[in-house]
């Protein structure tokens, strides 16, 4: 989803919002995205609100960050309410918290705005931080659905990006979480690392799909700056990747998922049924209403973005205090977000209505059509779908939807 302007209008004390913004919370769904900011090391290429515990330095821990996320919940329950889609808690690696606090958390959500029936709950989680057992206990605590990070199959690739784990774990990880009682498993995938070989990924592709997911999420390499990654390839002591090697990959991915049973449903997500899509992250690529929760968390109800103080020690200093730990906010126009709409509709697989789009945007999707970049069939029908070859370019067909 896009990220917020760096700067912003206030957010008032209370996290009150605009009445314009109240509604018709939920119309499109509402979920709760919870932000767990800890993790055991960092990893060269992350640029996420994370905190190792050298870099913590203080004034927050994950002994008491379970009860300053029920504090802001306890505010934001004052402020707005709709039945409870969706729930993603994500990081750094929540599953570094005990699964009882995770489960507290979760039922907390559950009594301020309650849990619809069938809601997907989500925790991310590193290979390395879960057990059979804990994944029994976070199962028994409400979860449904987990993501695991792999990254990689190999080990090479695996010391590049700075990950713990070793290759065999996540795959073994996500058949004791099948084993658990999870009903929808994820393990994701980054290609185009550099010194990844076209056997390398080859071998992670096989490996998800013997490890018997219904999920994959397959990601470029992107290199941030400020990333100890983007630092070595400044220095020289690595290559930048190659967007013609990603699209390598992308094609190759495609291949292996579509022949093991996987439909592409967003243009880096596949899933082998309908009800194994993320329904979290749908609700974010189709406008929905979400409230996020702990240290730099995005947050958006009927309009208004706004966006969480990011340390952990001031999100927490402020949640004591009942204050809201937003930083700043924006109230999203009309063409704000058309924007956003367009840009994220066009990559679903069901794509967006042509009559979504002004003339200039409709001569644009015309001359998409004619460069092959979306399905004619879809066309005629009054929609806007890529191909194969428009997911490889899908930035640039967006572009010419908006010019």
């Amino acid at each position: 989803m896009p990220g917020p302007l760096p700067d912003g209008e206030p957010v008032p004390s209370d996290g009150s919002l605009p009445d314009s913004a109240l509604r018709d919370v939920g119309g499109r769904g509402f979920g709760v995205y919870v932000h767990v900011p800890f993790c055991a090391s960092r990893c060269g290429y992350c640029d996420f609100n994370t905190y190792t515990a050298s870099e913590l330095g203080g004034g927050a821990s994950r002994e008491g960050y379970a009860d300053a996320v029920l504090a802001e919940l306890k505010l934001a329950a004052s402020v707005t309410g709709a039945r409870v889609d969706t729930v993603f808690v994500g990081g750094g690696t929540p599953t570094l918290l005990d699964p009882a606090d995770l489960g507290r958390i979760l039922d907390g959500i559950d009594q301020a705005w309650g849990l619809a029936a069938g809601a997907e709950i989500t925790t991310e989680a590193n290979p390395e931080s879960v057990t059979p057992g804990s994944l029994r206990a976070l199962r028994a605590a409400g979860f449904t659905r987990i993501s695991l990070g792999m990254q990689s199959a190999a080990p090479a690739v695996l010391r590049i990006l700075e990950r713990r784990h070793t290759a065999g774990r996540a795959p073994q990880a996500a058949v004791e979480a099948r084993e658990a009682g999870f009903e929808h498993v994820n393990l994701d995938l980054i290609y185009g690392t550099p010194g990844e070989t076209a056997e390398d990924f080859a071998t992670s592709l096989r490996t998800v799909v013997d490890a018997g997911v219904d999920h994959v999420s397959a990601y470029s390499l992107i290199v941030e700056d400020g990333t100890r990654m983007a630092a070595r390839m400044r220095r020289g002591e690595l290559p930048y990747p190659e967007d013609d090697v990603a699209a390598d990959r992308y094609l190759a991915a495609e291949e292996a998922l579509g022949a093991a049973g996987f439909s592409w449903y967003e243009v880096s997500n596949w899933a082998t049924t309908a009800a194994a899509r993320c329904r979290h992250n749908l609700l974010y690529w189709t406008g929905g209403d979400w409230w996020g929760l702990g240290p730099g968390a995005h947050s958006h109800v009927g309009g208004v973005r706004w966006w969480n103080v990011k340390h952990p020690a001031a999100y927490a200093e402020r949640v004591e205090a009942g204050l809201s730990p937003g930083l700043g906010r924006e109230i999203l126009t009309g063409a704000d977000r058309h924007v956003e709409d367009v840009m994220l509709r066009v990559r679903l697989r069901d794509g967006l209505p042509l009559t979504v789009l002004d003339a200039p945007g409709r001569a644009g999707a015309a001359a998409a059509l004619a460069g092959g970049l979306l399905d004619p069939a879809a066309y005629e029908a009054g929609r806007v779908v890529l191909t194969l070859r428009g997911r490889l370019l899908a930035d640039a067909v967006i572009r010419d939807l908006l010019p």
